[in-house]
């Protein structure tokens, strides 16, 4: 099953089933494990919905301490009931009882760079865009802010290092993969960029990305080298119904990046997709008209099912 957040619903695809599962608030981010799904809102905070309940009247608001603008959530893959949530301004939470219970990482907006952080449509504040947890070592966590920094925690918020060599600083999607210890990969306003080290350097491989205003990147579970990247040439080309226009590419290796588009839209009218891995050589993208899958390894894309719903899509996780 995928859910998908769109900009005012919480869908769920189910085969080719589509149901709007959740609305009423504008959706920034949505996290799902075993157990909980959990969506973060722009103007309500954090809701979580357990498992099990009958229908979908089960939704509640957790974590009243949070504000209202949560931008960013994840699950922590060395607790189950671990998770993390980022806001708008840009502050990190920690819950370690699934989300009933919430204490503030201290110091992310103490660190050198914060006074240069700005969100250009809302140019006096920023936030967090994406929170990843390191799956090979528990308390590590990178934190796109944006804009400005990619910040990094080893003691789960206890204290933060920033801008670490090579990295971007519009990250707007991380992605870790579970059977490569250290590596990390970034799509970025400026660029795309990825590590071997734990975030601690990053190379920027560019060779064939001719769109470099990324957005969204997906890895194959069983290949680290299999990336998959949403892109355009500007922010307004990625998100702007009237300019759009977005490109998918894929990279295998030290390949060069190819455009992958077979099956999608046309770029032109084409808002940005997000990604996401789906199992050995599949993949996933979200997009205004529906969800597309790949299992080609990104080479070619087929839609799996449609919706009338506007959009755009802001978060995509997959059970």
């Amino acid at each position: 099953m995928q859910f998908v957040a769109l900009d005012d619903a919480l869908l769920t695809v189910d085969d080719d089933t589509v149901t709007r599962r959740f609305d009423g608030h504008e959706f920034e981010c949505v996290a799902v494990g075993p157990d909980r799904v959990f969506v973060g809102t722009f103007d309500a905070g954090l809701y979580r919905r357990e498992d099990g309940g009958s229908g979908d009247d089960n939704w509640h608001r957790v974590g009243e301490s949070l504000p209202d603008s949560v931008t960013a959530v994840a699950l922590d893959p060395h607790d189950p009931d671990g998770v993390w949530v980022g806001t708008e301004p840009s502050r990190v939470f920690y819950s370690a009882d699934g989300g009933d219970s919430w204490a503030e990482r201290p110091g992310l907006t103490d660190l050198p760079s914060a006074d240069e952080w700005y969100f250009p449509p809302r140019p006096d504040t920023h936030h967090v865009r994406w929170l990843e947890p390191d799956p090979h070592r528990e308390d590590r966590c990178y934190v796109g802010i944006e804009a400005g920094a990619l910040a990094v925690t080893d003691d789960g918020g206890e204290t933060w290092t920033e801008r670490p060599e090579g990295s971007r600083r519009d990250n707007h999607q991380l992605a870790t993969q579970s059977g490569a210890v250290g590596r990390v990969y970034s799509a970025a306003g400026d660029g795309y960029a990825e590590s071997t080290d734990h975030g601690r350097t990053w190379d920027q491989p560019q060779a064939g990305l001719d769109h470099r205003y990324c957005w969204s990147v997906a890895v194959d579970p069983a290949d680290p080298d299999l990336r998959v990247l949403s892109a355009a040439s500007s922010a307004s080309r990625a998100h702007r119904t009237g300019t759009a226009e977005s490109y998918v590419y894929r990279k295998h290796g030290d390949d060069p990046w190819e455009v992958a588009m077979d099956g999608l839209p046309e770029p032109a009218g084409f808002r940005r997709p997000v990604l996401a891995s789906a199992g050995p050589g599949t993949f996933l993208a979200a997009a205004d008209d529906g969800l597309y899958r790949s299992e080609d390894a990104g080479r070619s894309w087929d839609r799996v099912v449609t919706w009338d719903e506007t959009g755009p899509v802001r978060g995509l996780a997959v059970r």
